[in-house]
């Protein structure tokens, strides 16, 4: 999947090839805007979750949505 993003960064598509062609998805937040790379440096590869939180208008860094667990033992 490529995702695309505008000036306004209020608008993303997305390109997803299924085998036998591309499906476009389109989204355009009503207020705020995607959390977008603006250099080549900061471009990612994401996970699903990450993809999701994007398309909903969140930040993709998100350090408290995964808990970690600390081992105290080790059998």
């Amino acid at each position: 999947m490529f995702l695309f993003c505008g000036r306004k960064c209020s608008r993303m598509k997305a390109l997803y090839w299924e085998g036998d062609g591309f499906v476009l998805l389109y989204k355009r937040l009503e207020s705020g805007s995607f959390q977008w790379p603006r250099t080549q440096d900061e471009v990612l590869k994401i996970s699903t979750q990450e993809f999701r939180w994007l398309l909903e208008g969140l930040s993709i860094n998100q350090p408290k949505a995964v808990r970690k667990i600390a081992v105290k033992q080790v059998l």
